[in-house]
Order: structure tokens, then C-alpha cells, then sequence
């Protein structure tokens, strides 16, 4: 409390995480108008790092019907908040309880006749009946049943329906390479998965959902929608197809930034950081950023990332520590405390996460979901100050 009795304005936080929600609203809504089907905004990873039960919230306020998770736990924290749509988990390992996502009302997925077998004493325990979605191996050759084994499973899963333990909400399968539009692997796979659904078919099997589609393939390939798609990155506003995606308007979500540490004078000749991986050969200023690969800054990103200090684009100078790294300022005025944007829409000149990721050698996916450590987060809607 100062001595007017005013209070003091909150303490610059030393690194984090903005997002914004209303941001998340638009994708979804965007998106949603552009498939005119049923949409899922995914929010596994804690909402792509986002925040699990936040982004939830901003996707159904956009519009999407469903959300989708990798883990039971991660339905049942969306449970535990208080979402009441449909919301589908579709990775887990033998011996896990499927009891209580049975009991939420959360659809569960089956690769194999022994998934079915573990989701059968769920629902015993539930004293209810599940809802059961199939997965499919269309080629990307990671989760689903292989096409071998599928006939197996639906006879199984028809047979489980009959029995009352489920019904078969939706079949699906996933793409292995929709970010690129041409290549071959597409459309082998959305043929194999529409075999997969004539096999159901003839099993008996009805699913409410049948659903290929992420979020590049939602946008770029009209064919694969069906009833739903599932919408992971670009409901965070990022490009999940870099240099085929048209422009949709999409607002990236995330903004992680930081308070200059320090900011000091170096001579020529100066090594900066471990290794010196980086010799001044000028005179010049440099800052100290408050965050490393602890805090999920990838060290691929020393001496080739950017991040936006005092108006422009400075250069990652060295290699990334554990708490910390170096920028350099070119003698520019800055000081302690000042504002440092490691990533964020762009629209002020600001580096992105794609930015980021083009300079890693990586996909934006993993800049959004690796940050955090010690950055705390923050939400807010457009309008707000950020």
C-alpha cells in the first residue's frame, strides 16, 4: 500500500504466459462456419498449453461440440470443471480404470478386443452403459486397430452393443500427413477409411460420428470432414499446414514474454553464454532474459531465435541456460524491466510461435506446449490489457 492509501500496481511478472480467450472464441467460431459440420476443438496437453479448462471453455463458447483429449484423466479434469458436452479420450494403457469416465459420460476409444475387454469391466463398475468410439489404422501406423484385425473388432464391439454395454458413438482414424496437401498418403488413407466404414457397417454398426479430419485436413481437404473434425492447432490460431493454408483470419492465442533481468555493455571480442558460441565483434548492449530451457525455451533457439525488445526483432545471442538467456540489443536504449515478447500474434512485429519454430527446426505445436515452467499464465479476453 503506498502512502495515499492507493494500492501499488502488481509487480511485473519476471516471465509469462498470456492468453487470450477471446482469441480461442474466434478460431473455433471461424473454423466451425468454414467445415459447416460438427467440430472438436482438441485441448489435450493441457489445452496445447494453453490451459486445459480454459480453452475448454473458449472452445465451446465458440461453438465446438465436442473436445477431445488424449488421457482419461485429462476427460475427467474437464468433468470436474463442470463441462456436461460430449468429449472424447482416446490413449490409454492396460490396467487403467474406465470406470469413472463411464460413469461422466465421456466417450472412450477402443484399439483392440482387449480395450473392449477393460472398457466392459467399466462399465460393470459403472452400472451404466459406455459410449465406445472405434479408432481405425488408416497408415499413420501409430494407435488404432490394423486393418487385419478390424473385422474382429467390430464384430466385437456389435456384439458388445447387443449385449447393452455400449453404444458405438463413432468411428475414426487420423491423418499422417494432411499438412501436406498433395501427398499420396491422403488419399490411401481416407479410401481405407471409408472400407473401414463400409465394414462397420455391414457389422451393424451405427456410429452417431464418423471422423478423419484434423485441423489441415478440415481446411484443406473438404472430403475428409464427414461429421466432425477434430481441430487441435488452428483453434490456437497457429498454421497447422506453414505455405498451404489459406488466410482464415485465425488469431494466434498465446503470447510469452518476459522482464529484462539486465542490461549491460560488451566489448569486441566478448563470449556470450556457455561456449562461447557467440563473439561480439562489435562494441554493443546486451539483455538478460529471465527464462531458458527449464522453462521450456528450446535450446535449438540460441543464436537463431528472436525476440521483441523496445520495438524490434533482437537476435538470441549464444546458447540457452537452464534460467536464462541473452539478446542482443545493438546499443539501443533498453533497460531492466522492460518488456521482452519471446512469441506472440505478430501483429505488432512481435516474433510468433511459428517464427520460432522455423528457426528450431521444429513445428509450432512444440513451442506452445513445452513452454511454461516457471512462466506463469494468464488469462484474459481482447480488450483487456495484456
Amino acid at each position: 500500500m503506498e502512502e495515499s492509501g492507493r494500492m501499488s500496481p502488481p509487480p511485473v511478472a519476471r516471465a509469462e504466459i498470456v492468453v487470450d480467450l477471446a482469441a480461442i472464441r474466434h478460431n473455433v467460431a471461424t473454423l466451425r462456419e468454414l467445415v459447416s459440420t460438427a467440430m472438436m476443438a482438441v485441448v489435450k496437453a493441457d489445452g496445447y498449453g494453453h490451459g486445459l479448462t480454459q480453452a475448454a471453455g473458449a472452445a465451446r463458447a465458440g461453438g465446438a461440440e465436442w473436445l477431445g483429449v488424449a488421457t482419461l484423466d485429462e476427460a475427467l479434469a474437464l468433468r470436474a470443471a463442470g463441462d456436461t458436452g460430449r468429449v472424447l479420450c482416446w490413449l490409454a494403457v492396460p490396467g487403467e480404470d474406465y470406470a469413472a469416465a463411464v460413469a461422466e459420460d465421456v466417450d472412450v476409444t477402443a484399439y483392440s478386443i482387449a480395450e473392449l475387454d477393460e472398457i466392459a469391466d467399466g462399465v460393470r463398475q459403472a452400472g451404466r452403459p459406455a459410449r465406445l468410439q472405434l479408432k481405425i489404422d488408416t497408415g499413420l501406423s501409430r494407435g488404432g486397430a490394423t486393418a487385419a484385425d478390424w473385422p474382429g473388432l467390430v464384430a466385437a464391439a456389435r456384439a458388445g452393443e447387443e449385449a447393452g454395454h455400449w453404444r458405438v458413438s463413432g468411428i475414426w482414424s487420423h491423418f499422417a500427413c494432411s499438412d501436406e496437401p498433395d501427398h499420396p498418403a491422403n488419399d490411401a488413407q481416407e479410401r481405407a477409411f471409408r472400407d473401414a466404414l463400409e465394414t462397420a457397417e455391414a457389422a451393424g454398426l451405427r456410429p452417431e460420428v464418423r471422423h478423419l479430419a484434423n485441423s489441415a485436413a478440415a481446411i484443406l481437404r473438404p472430403s475428409s470432414r464427414f461429421d466432425l473434425v477434430r481441430c487441435g492447432l488452428a483453434s490456437y490460431g497457429l498454421d497447422p499446414a506453414p505455405g498451404h493454408t489459406p488466410d482464415l483470419g485465425l488469431v494466434p492465442a498465446m503470447t510469452a514474454r518476459a522482464s529484462l533481468a539486465m542490461v549491460k555493455s560488451i566489448g569486441a571480442g566478448a563470449g556470450v553464454s556457455y561456449g562461447h558460441t557467440w563473439v561480439a565483434d562489435r562494441d554493443t548492449t546486451v539483455g538478460l532474459v529471465p527464462a531458458g530451457y527449464g522453462d521450456g525455451v528450446l535450446r535449438h533457439a540460441g543464436n537463431v531465435a528472436e525476440a521483441w525488445v523496445a520495438g524490434k526483432r533482437r537476435p538470441v545471442r549464444g546458447r540457452i541456460c537452464m534460467d536464462q538467456f541473452v539478446v542482443d540489443l545493438s546499443g539501443d536504449e533498453a533497460a531492466a524491466g522492460d518488456e521482452v515478447v519471446l512469441f506472440g500474434p505478430g501483429h505488432s512485429g512481435e516474433p510468433t510461435a511459428q517464427d520460432w519454430a522455423e528457426a528450431c527446426g521444429t513445428i509450432s505445436y512444440e513451442i506452445v506446449t513445452r513452454i511454461g515452467g516457471r512462466f506463469t499464465r494468464r488469462h484474459h479476453d481482447r480488450g483487456d490489457p495484456a
